[in-house]
């Protein structure tokens, strides 16, 4: 293979470790058979260069446009690739989740299979990772895309996104990131929230990082992106910020709400109650009664909503065996 955009030459990939390598590359595939050969011939001499055994873990999602065969192909030509193959198109973050759920490696490197990330950017990666932090974002500081449709809502939602979960990162949205395995195998992916890793491993208690890297302009097939995403990034962002708030104290939001919902309602009903007890008018016809009404109900079923999700998350943590905290590391003697 001699026209990579990335390299020139194909060397035998290094594998130190064939059982359980030290890193797990993960790239979501949907329909991009032109750049699949460049992108896993670009990844093995990358990883090649840094005398560290790895695997390559390229994850179908449902592409119709000969992906799966090229793949097929691929795995016989080199040996630390392995594909996984799923049944119909889930989706990004499914498709990533199936990956980390494959992935041996104590360190996970994602990327997209558009060759927009560039894989001579991963062992720069690397290298941060091992100063102690346990996830190292990519940053397009120099992004190749359309400026309107990609560029704008990109800059809006990184702000947003920053300014609600308290992580601030200059690009949320870049594929090209480093994990640390036990801070993956933490985090439960679904909907779109591969948008929102950086904010999910930030509520498990993560040291996070980021540096620029390279971004070429697409070379091959079109972008599975647009506009219509901003409803689903949004709803999303939504589920992140109630997770990073309320996840181990549902009852704090829905209680809280219910005691204000149920003040008020109860302060106009004593208000209505001693103008009819004591000044005798009449108080049927008053929208002020309704409204006392709909407040009391409504803070009652904050409650029960609160109480729910306390079941909910005794639940949720205890038939998984997930404790609320997270241990970074212990020190001293082990009696």
């Amino acid at each position: 293979m001699q026209n990579s955009l990335f390299s020139k030459q194909y060397q035998e990939p290094v594998l130190l470790n064939p059982v359980k390598p030290q890193i797990s590359v993960v790239v979501p595939i949907y329909n991009e058979v032109e750049s699949l050969s460049i992108l896993v011939e670009s990844i093995t001499e990358s990883l090649n260069g840094i005398g560290l055994s790895y695997e390559l873990i390229c994850v179908d999602d449902g592409s119709q446009d000969g992906s799966v065969q090229l793949l097929q192909k691929l795995t016989l030509s080199y040996p630390h690739l392995r594909a996984i193959i799923l049944r119909r198109n889930y989706g990004q973050t499914a498709a990533m989740a199936a990956g980390f759920n494959y992935a041996r490696g104590k360190t996970i490197i994602t990327l997209d299979g558009d060759l927009q990330n560039d894989p001579a950017d991963i062992p720069m990666l690397l290298a941060k990772l091992d100063e102690g932090y346990d996830l190292v974002s990519g940053w397009r500081k120099n992004r190749q895309d359309a400026a309107l449709t990609r560029l704008v809502p990109s800059k809006i939602a990184n702000w947003l996104i920053g300014k609600i979960t308290g992580v601030k990162l200059h690009d949320y949205g870049c594929s090209l990131k480093a994990y640390r395995s036990e801070l993956v195998a933490d985090m439960n992916l679904y909907g779109e929230l591969h948008r929102f890793l950086p904010a999910l491993a930030f509520i498990e208690g993560a040291r996070i990082t980021e540096l620029p890297v390279n971004h070429h302009k697409r070379q091959y097939g079109h972008s599975k992106y647009g506009l219509g995403r901003t409803i689903r990034v949004v709803l999303d962002l939504i589920t992140v910020f109630f997770i990073k708030k309320f996840l181990t104290r549902p009852m704090h939001v829905f209680g809280s709400l219910g005691i204000i919902s149920l003040v008020i309602g109860t302060g106009l009903g004593l208000y209505l109650t001693f103008l009819k007890l004591f000044l005798n008018q009449g108080i049927g016809d008053r929208p002020l009664l309704i409204l006392t009404v709909v407040l009391v109900l409504t803070g009652i079923q904050l409650f029960s909503f609160g109480l729910l999700g306390e079941m909910l998350m005794r639940t949720y943590h205890e038939s998984q065996g997930k404790p609320i905290y997270r241990v970074r590391e212990v020190l001293g003697d082990q009696i």
